[in-house]
């Protein structure tokens, strides 16, 4: 993680983050792209590295609502294993433009790689209360609607709107989180 005035502090308490595609690409939501999110983000619940509680990957970013032990350390794992796969898959689709930009956007000082996926850092911010969990999910469900991709929320099928409305969803989501 970078440095910045967000800090986890590694507490029980739930985070919403947030973490963001340089040049904010609208690149998650194709669907090649957005299993590889969902797919590791499966492995992470199923192997009980992440709680979450509520997501919505959006066109150029995700949120989510998340809670582990170690939980700097398993969004850098998150973020890294995923700008894996997609650059991977880039190369394999001979994305030029794409690659090109990822490659730009690497900082020279990052001799180990060759692209930046991710923007640095995630904007943790600590959920304190009920009120505050009940807002953020809001804000996640919403947030297709806001920006006009769907009428409803539950027409976004990159979320976990729908572990809310049916117990059912493509990420096992903590539903019953209520202190």
């Amino acid at each position: 993680m970078t440095k910045t005035r967000y800090k986890i502090s590694e507490s029980n308490s739930p985070y919403f983050i947030t973490c963001t595609v340089v040049d904010w690409l609208p690149v998650l939501t194709r669907d090649n792209i957005a299993s590889i999110l969902i797919e590791n983000l499966v492995f992470m619940t199923t192997h009980n590295r992440l709680m979450i509680f509520a997501y919505v990957i959006m066109p150029s970013h995700i949120h989510m609502i998340v809670n582990a032990p170690l939980l700097s350390a398993q969004i850098s794992r998150f973020k890294s294993y995923t700008a894996r796969r997609i650059i991977d898959l880039l190369i394999s689709e001979d994305d030029k433009r794409l690659l090109s930009i990822f490659q730009h956007a690497k900082p020279d000082y990052k001799a180990d790689s060759t692209y930046r996926f991710w923007q640095p850092g995630c904007h943790p911010k600590q959920i304190y209360s009920t009120e505050v969990m009940n807002q953020k999910i809001i804000y996640i469900h919403q947030n297709p609607v806001r920006k006009n991709l769907v009428e409803n929320p539950e027409d976004w099928k990159y979320s976990s709107i729908s572990n809310y409305l049916t117990g059912e969803g493509l990420v096992n989501v903590a539903t019953d989180w209520w202190w």
